[in-house]
């Protein structure tokens, strides 16, 4: 049921909005950081990594378009999992993007502060927290503004990258031989890791599903979009995962936390490497402003269905946003970011994604052949490879994964047996 004050969301995303806000989110601060897991995990065989990760999100895009135009509203696979297997189903969806993406909204505005301010802790917790404030109260001023902004940092990420990558090509330090080193965990399991983790990169096309009560023409316009900024993502991380493992190996890779610029220096281009410290910060910049509109949105969907605070749920009558949504979500981002350092949660944010687009795939599976573009067998892959990709994450990200699904699933069921005794007494 919809709260008092809840409303509809204005469509003013266009296709060109909807691909940016994607690539907005995937082209983040994931590609300065997600290469140093990986490499501990698979090697150079990350790479293959990458390739199985690209194949499972592509079927989760798949599954995640033609859903999205059957149900062009707020929510994404929260609503898709609801209305296609049942209100656990969607709550569980909903749960794991919601818990784990505010994780990583706290992980992006620490990783943009690090970059931005080389200082002491303190400074860097108060940047972040003005980072977090300032994006959210441009998202309050409507999802246009929030594109163009979103359109800006991307093409200051992607000009930093390419800058990145000619500067190993041109530094005269890169080796070939790097690409055939497979230390790490080793083997199968080491290879299928280092695509769970490098999974956490590909989860941005999710925003243009969660924002698709936002989008004009959803049915032309989402699986258009998702495709587009999916393959764009897939083709930049090729490239700088191939010139980083050339310049610097798997093995200092590995062993670095600021994997670029480790690969920019092994080049012989260290003077690059304030170019490297200004990609991180938009990136992360960019992927913080995505996650803030894409969990808005679906906290906005589980407040509408008394899955979250009913509150939630207002929508404002002038910009059109779920304000409400996106001011709770910052003020517990900004708790997060001052109290606690959560720059290591690509495994448990990986694990609350796959299982949402295990979800979604389920949901996809379920849709009649008129609905379907693409096979069945398209959703049971990416449902298979999302389960795969979750069993083989480190065990820590596992573990971490179902406490929270624990708890949010429990909470859920104390809710609704609370409702239930307070009906039965007022009868």
């Amino acid at each position: 049921m919809a709260a008092p004050g809840s409303g509809t969301l204005a469509r003013r995303l266009g296709t060109g909005d909807a691909v940016v806000i994607g690539l907005g989110s995937m082209i983040g601060a994931g590609v300065f950081a997600a290469f140093g897991p990986a490499a501990r995990a698979a090697g150079a065989g990350l790479l293959i990594g990458l390739a199985i990760a690209a194949v499972i999100a592509y079927c989760n895009a798949m599954a995640s378009a033609r859903l999205a135009v059957v149900y062009p509203t707020s929510g994404g696979t929260y609503v898709y999992g609801r209305e296609r297997l049942g209100p656990w189903w969607g709550f569980t969806a909903g749960w794991g993007f919601v818990a784990g993406k505010t994780a990583s909204c706290a992980a992006m505005a620490l990783t943009f502060a690090s970059y931005a301010v080389p200082g002491p802790w303190w400074a860097q917790r108060a940047v972040a927290v003005a980072a977090v404030l300032g994006l959210t109260a441009l998202n309050y001023r409507g999802v246009t503004r929030t594109a163009q902004l979103t359109r800006v940092l991307v093409a200051l990420s992607l000009t930093a990258l390419t800058i990145v990558v000619l500067g190993i090509a041109t530094g005269g330090h890169a080796d070939a031989a790097n690409l055939t080193e497979w230390p790490g965990t080793g083997g199968v399991y080491g290879v299928l890791q280092s695509a769970g983790l490098l999974f956490f990169a590909f989860a941005g096309y999710a925003r243009i599903a969660t924002m698709g009560e936002e989008v004009r023409n959803p049915r032309r316009t989402i699986p258009r979009a998702i495709p587009i900024a999916l393959s764009a993502a897939v083709a930049v991380y090729a490239v700088v995962g191939v010139a980083a493992l050339l310049a610097a190996g798997p093995g200092r890779l590995a062993a670095s936390a600021a994997p670029l610029t480790t690969a920019v220096e092994a080049a012989g281009a260290g003077g690059l490497a304030p170019v490297v410290r200004v990609g991180g910060a938009v990136a992360s910049l960019g992927a913080l402003l995505a996650l803030i509109a894409g969990i808005g949105r679906t906290s906005l969907a589980m407040a509408r269905h008394g899955d979250l605070p009913g509150g939630l749920a207002a929508v404002h009558p002038r910009f059109q946003v779920p304000h409400h949504a996106e001011i709770a979500l910052a003020v517990v981002v900004s708790v997060l970011v001052a109290t606690v350092d959560l720059r290591g949660v690509i495994g448990f944010s990986s694990f609350g994604v796959l299982i949402y687009y295990a979800i979604a795939n389920a949901a996809a599976f379920t849709l009649p052949p008129e609905q379907r573009r693409w096979p069945r067998w398209v959703t049971v892959l990416g449902a298979a490879g999302c389960l795969t990709l979750v069993a083989t994450l480190p065990w820590q990200s596992v573990l971490a994964g179902v406490v929270m699904f624990a708890l949010g699933l429990g909470g859920r069921a104390l809710v609704l047996a609370t409702r239930s005794r307070r009906t039965d007494h007022t009868r």
